[in-house]
């Protein structure tokens, strides 16, 4: 009665989130064209209203702790909202959790990735189990016996939820337990003992003040054994059907990520099999932490291609000052920004599931760019996700700030991924190890970044320079207070060479102008003048 109603940016629903050109193109390029249908009917289902709505409703409803029934019996059970179920069911009826483990195809981790990367940018804290149970997979093998008997319910796509048996359950899902109280990312300094039993299992106790995703069926967790560090996988129901030992504490009350259920737990004297060598823990479980890195690049990406769509798609609907905001030139500048920096993650993250792939087929020299390469864009581009996700909220203007946008969770989101699985120095000083220790794989990231040489002179001229920064290391020890920026330069470089093979000239030329040849600022939106920016926002035009 009191107004009219109008210049207001109708809902981004309805969409097909697969409509994404570096995916579709990735997808192709690394082997995975034969999943094309299923990622773009993934990509359907969500840009629905249906599925926008589970992820609301999980995030509005958190997860709650059940210590103890009615009676007084300890459970130590997790309750979610049914949102949370749904989404759940879908990933893992996708195979988004572990399928590439038990498909055989050229391109299978390809595929996850395509599809791990559309359903995060519905709702990204379900993918925390989802990505465990991806990554436990590979540490798991270190255990031929036990993989034996998990690996067909681990790969299962079969969603049953609830603490039974597990080998009597449809599906299981893993996650993972390292960080104590006094350590943090120094797991070496954990104290959580591990003491043999007869019969060749083990009795944890100690605690964890992290441990991903408690309502899993089962956890990776490091302990120290008579022989040092180790690593074990920890049932939460016993095979009859008692409850294992463990203990939830509380549930840790996050920033974001609300979905998700991250507890802190006590051991007293909880049964766990040993998985791999004793003494040789962190080797073991780095098979798994590895794999859950490149889920946080692909998380990142993810959040970034949903930022970058949404402020097109309200600049592309929305008035300012008598002009659409999308035809307004400072604000072209900023989406082109924001759509570059998207593209340039995406591009990357697309490289590394092929790499992974091809070394987990047997492809050594793929193994050796993916040591490297994947240090470098945990480092970057989850570096780069809480700035990306700032700019795009602010493109909404007040509304962006409104939990009703959603950019709000997007916001609180952006920071996980780059303290997940190591935080930025601990990327960094890991891009660090590589360049001291291990030279065939600085010689094939080098290799990959040669394939682009002499298409674009910036280009050309930052490599150079990235070859003389790195000729010049000497002692290590030294660089260590310059390996954000060493990380930093072979990201860029790294990513300026993807693009100028493989993405349309306006981004290369782009991306190559602001991140290489330094002819851009340091905020988005101060791209330089003379590139084609319509096309770049057309880029992330849904």
């Amino acid at each position: 009665m009191t107004h009219d109603v109008f210049n207001q940016v109708p809902p981004l629903v309805g969409h097909d989130v697969s409509d994404d050109a570096a995916l579709l193109a990735g997808v192709e390029r690394e082997g995975a064209g034969w999943a094309t249908g299923e990622v773009r009917a993934l990509g359907v289902l969500a840009g629905s209203a249906r599925a926008a709505e589970w992820g609301r409703l999980a995030n509005e409803h958190p997860p709650v702790l059940r210590t103890h029934d009615a009676r007084g019996h300890r459970i130590d059970e997790v309750e979610f909202h049914p949102a949370w179920h749904e989404l759940m069911a879908v990933a893992v009826g996708e195979g988004l959790h572990a399928a590439p483990w038990a498909d055989a195809r050229p391109g299978a981790h390809v595929a996850r990735a395509a599809g791990f990367y559309l359903w995060s940018q519905v709702e990204a804290g379900h993918g925390c189990p989802i990505s465990m149970t991806y990554a436990s997979v590979a540490a798991l093998r270190h255990a031929p016996a036990l993989a034996a008997e998990w690996e067909p319910l681990l790969t299962s796509r079969s969603y049953d939820f609830g603490l039974r048996p597990p080998l009597g359950k449809r599906g299981v899902l893993a996650g993972m337990a390292m960080t104590e109280k006094q350590g943090g990312s120094d797991v070496r300094a954990g104290t959580t003992r591990a003491e043999p039993l007869a019969g060749g299992g083990y009795a944890l106790t100690g605690h964890k003040w992290f441990n991903s995703a408690p309502m899993c069926d089962a956890f990776l967790v490091l302990a120290q054994a008579p022989g040092g560090l180790s690593c074990f996988l920890l049932p939460r129901v016993l095979p009859d059907g008692t409850r294992n030992a463990m203990r939830l504490v509380r549930l840790k009350d996050k920033l974001g990520n609300r979905s998700n259920a991250s507890a802190e737990v006590e051991y007293e004297g909880a049964f766990a099999w040993p998985v791999g060598e004793e003494g040789r823990g962190v080797r073991t479980i780095l098979e798994m932490v590895n794999m859950t890195r490149l889920d946080c690049v692909i998380g990142s990406a993810a959040g970034m291609r949903y930022g970058a769509v949404r402020a097109v798609h309200h600049a592309t609907h929305r008035a300012a000052f008598g002009r659409r905001l999308a035809d307004q030139p400072l604000m072209r500048n900023v989406l082109a920004d924001l759509v570059l920096e998207s593209e340039a993650a995406t591009t990357l993250m697309t490289r590394l599931a092929g790499a992974t792939d091809r070394a987990v087929a047997g492809d050594r020299s793929e193994a050796a760019l993916r040591r490297t390469a994947l240090a470098v864009a945990k480092y970057w581009v989850c570096k780069r996700a809480p700035a990306h996700a700032a700019e795009a909220m602010e493109c909404l203007g007040g509304n962006g700030y409104v939990e009703d946008s959603q950019m709000p969770r997007l916001l609180r989101e952006s920071p996980l991924n780059g303290i997940w699985e190591g935080s930025g120095n601990v990327a960094a000083l890991d891009v660090l190890r590589a360049l001291g220790r291990e030279p065939e794989a600085v010689e094939a990231f080098l290799a990959e970044v040669a394939l682009a040489r002499g298409a674009d002179r910036r280009l050309d001229a930052a490599v150079v320079r990235l070859r003389a920064l790195l000729g010049a290391l000497g002692d290590l020890s030294a660089a260590e207070a310059n390996a954000r920026r060493i990380a930093e330069d072979m990201a860029l470089v790294l990513q300026g060479s993807l693009l100028v093979r493989l993405a349309p000239a306006a981004v290369a030329d782009a991306f190559c102008a602001s991140r290489l040849a330094g002819e851009g600022g340091r905020a988005f939106g101060t791209l330089p003048p003379g590139l084609d920016l319509e096309a770049v926002i057309g880029r992330a035009v849904i």
